[in-house]
């Protein structure tokens, strides 16, 4: 039967192919000769009976047959993997991998301390992380890059499972002894009288903060623009400039003194999530089970503390 000669070497060229686009660039990820992942590829669609690519003069794009194809050697590696993770987790979970993907907000501070407080318990899971764009994260939990994404969104994703939802106001963040921050919270068009530090256009936080400037025809004119919020942050400590943040981000630097955290008013500034995402109708490994359980809790333990604060 055909299925038979699905084997494994064949799907993972297969798929790296999908992934990346074209065979030369997936020879240099898999460090195999590109005429090899030929063979397998030109194998795979004498079997099937169908092209499972279109070749373009930029590289190689996944044919209907390819697509449905990529979708099940896809759900077969993630198998494979969480096969072999769980009979790790047999021995006692002294072994075992987590790959997580975030966005940037949550690895400067949150993530490592999430990390290292899980490792104390189990210290033989290693941890590979990577900090995208908001979407970028949704993407690579999607294609199976990642087992957990940690993110804010704005807007629902495609096969992408929900394990966890809280809301992430947006936060004007500044100097403890800044004039705004004996406030409370605080109006766009009070920040919009103080130079702003402000994230770029990727950010769910900053398109936030831009759609609702633009529906109160507020003119907005940042005098510092980054796509590192550590930067935007230590402009602000270092200047009258106001930056703005969500509270997972810089909870920790507002618990030390660093930095006062004020809520920012303004009618739609709440309109976007922290989110906990995996891959629709995947099985997680246990480890990965055990971890998203532990991140749950810190979180609901940090928004415990935000409404403790507001």
């Amino acid at each position: 039967m055909k299925h038979h000669h699905l084997q494994e070497t064949a799907l993972r060229y297969f798929l790296e192919v999908v992934r990346a686009g074209s065979i030369s660039e997936a020879s240099t990820r898999l460090n195999v000769a590109g005429s090899a992942i030929s063979r397998q590829i030109a194998h795979l669609e004498d079997v099937l009976g169908t092209p499972l690519f279109e070749r373009r003069s930029r590289g190689m794009v996944a044919s209907a047959a390819g697509e449905m194809l990529a979708v099940y050697a896809l759900r077969t590696a993630l198998e494979a993997d969480r096969l072999v993770q769980d009979i790790d987790a047999l021995q006692g979970l002294r072994r075992g991998q987590v790959r997580v993907v975030t966005s940037e907000g949550f690895a400067i501070e949150f993530l490592p301390h999430t990390i290292a407080e899980f490792r104390k318990k189990y210290p033989g899971i290693v941890f590979h992380t990577a900090v995208c764009p908001p979407a970028t994260v949704s993407r690579r939990v999607r294609e199976g890059e990642a087992d957990i994404g940690v993110t804010f969104s704005r807007t629902p994703q495609s096969d992408i499972k929900i394990e966890h939802r809280e809301p992430a106001p947006v936060m004007a963040v500044m100097r403890r002894d800044h004039p705004l921050a004996r406030f409370t919270q605080v109006s766009l068009s009070q920040l919009c009288a103080w130079p702003l530090a402000l994230p770029d256009t990727s950010t769910t936080i900053r398109q936030l903060f831009d759609v609702v400037s633009s529906q109160q025809r507020l003119v907005i004119e940042p005098v510092m623009v980054s796509n590192y919020i550590v930067s935007l942050h230590n402009f602000a400590l270092a200047s009258d400039a106001v930056s703005i943040s969500g509270e997972v981000t810089v909870r920790s630097r507002q618990v030390r003194g660093e930095m006062a955290l004020v809520r920012i008013s303004d009618r739609g500034m709440d309109a976007r999530s922290i989110e906990l995402q995996t891959l629709v109708g995947r099985t997680l490994p246990k480890v990965v089970q055990l971890f998203l359980e532990f991140l749950r809790a810190q979180l609901a333990n940090i928004g415990a503390k935000a409404d403790s604060v507001a």
